[in-house]
């Protein structure tokens, strides 16, 4: 949940930033993150934080501590943003698949053909294996999905890193500027308008709060919860924010002002194509498993929701086993079959309508970081 695409959009949002204020900010961001995140895992239990009750929702949490309008407020604004990173991922999700299509095709046709293919085929393609994913039912299904993504991001990271310091070696210096984007290659206007964009694009690569206390509802105690959600988030964030000041910074370092929204395309088709292509598919399988973490709140609310309201309803309430040879039978509910699949199609609709990816990171982490990662 703490290193996901975002991390791709660091090296521009360093470009615009510069050698000062870019680092400067990561660091102020990762502080803020890791102060307030220990605050929020103190939540997770009202009252005594061995014997009180959990919270196991982000809204419960504010509920127990806040009550009132600001229950609908953090839910409304949680939710809201994680139907935003849901888009984001599809559409990010897209482009990888994209460069991987058009890096093979570029190759196989000795760089002769352009290789031009439109991104809603992989978008579809991308919502439809998340229809089938969707069908886990809860978070305490997806640890092997979440082993899985963490992996993968690790993988796309350090390839993003190591072949940041080998374009810089190839071009013999460091493009910088100590103060970002010159004036020039942009407008005033625009300088001003990409250095806000670029703060939103760093918070959103922090954006971990959205998703712990849900997290935190699935350790299991003794030891406290609360420890090893603590002990959890001082090593994700120590590890994260190293590996965003590198993506950031070697990035920024190879191609300057001209630094891509989404650091692996920028490398065009980059000699051996084929890390690149193994870097793309690392990212798709990650944004599949993060997609499914982001989304799991929303599906939770909605679900308890409508069992609550209609607990004799039995379209909404009951579950079907389909025995599976060597695992337990599947319980199939059909309100989540068929709910879980219109949320994916929704999104997928709009990803396609919506085909900006480092807008879109940039709008979310504007809009969610303050409300959820420091006010509540």
């Amino acid at each position: 949940a703490v290193i996901g695409s975002g991390v791709l959009s660091l090296a521009w949002a360093t470009a615009q930033l510069g050698w000062i204020a870019g680092p400067t900010a990561m660091l102020l961001f990762s502080f803020i993150t890791f102060y307030t995140s220990r605050l929020l895992a103190d939540c997770c239990r009202s009252g005594d934080s061995f014997t009180g009750e959990r919270n196991p929702t982000y809204m419960d949490a504010v509920r127990s501590n806040l009550g009132g309008i600001q229950v609908k407020i953090c839910g409304l604004v949680q939710y809201a943003n994680l139907f935003g990173v849901s888009i984001g991922y599809t559409i990010a999700a897209s482009i990888s698949m994209m460069a991987i299509k058009r890096s093979n095709c570029f190759h196989a046709s000795d760089d002769k053909n352009p290789c031009q293919y439109p991104a809603s085929p992989f978008m579809i393609i991308f919502g439809l294996t998340e229809i089938i994913f969707a069908q886990i039912p809860d978070f305490h299904r997806l640890w092997w999905l979440s082993i899985v993504a963490a992996v993968m991001s690790f993988t796309y990271s350090t390839v993003g890193v190591s072949l940041g310091i080998a374009q810089v070696a190839e071009n013999g210096k460091i493009k910088r500027s100590l103060t970002g984007i010159s004036i020039g290659t942009v407008s005033q206007a625009q300088r001003i308008w990409r250095r806000f964009q670029a703060l939103g694009d760093i918070a959103f690569a922090y954006s971990y709060s959205l998703v712990l206390v849900e997290i935190q509802d699935t350790i299991k105690s003794p030891p406290s919860e609360i420890k090893t959600m603590k002990k959890a988030t001082v090593m994700s964030i120590a590890v994260t924010t190293l590996i965003y000041l590198l993506c950031g910074c070697m990035g920024y370092a190879a191609f300057g002002d001209l630094a891509p929204g989404n650091l692996l395309t920028g490398f065009g088709f980059y000699n051996p194509y084929w890390l690149l292509d193994l870097a793309n598919a690392a990212i798709v399988v990650h944004l599949l498993g993060a997609y499914q973490v982001c989304c799991q709140p929303i599906f939770a609310f909605i679900e308890t929701t409508a069992s609550n309201a209609f607990p004799d309803n039995e379209f909404i309430t009951k579950e079907v086993e389909i025995p599976i040879p060597g695992f337990k039978p599947y319980k199939l509910n059909l309100f989540r079959l068929v709910w879980r699949t219109s949320f994916v199609g929704v999104t997928t609709t709009i990803s396609i309508l919506l085909p900006f990816s480092n807008g879109v990171v940039g709008l979310l982490g504007a809009l969610a970081f303050w409300p959820l990662t420091v006010y509540y």
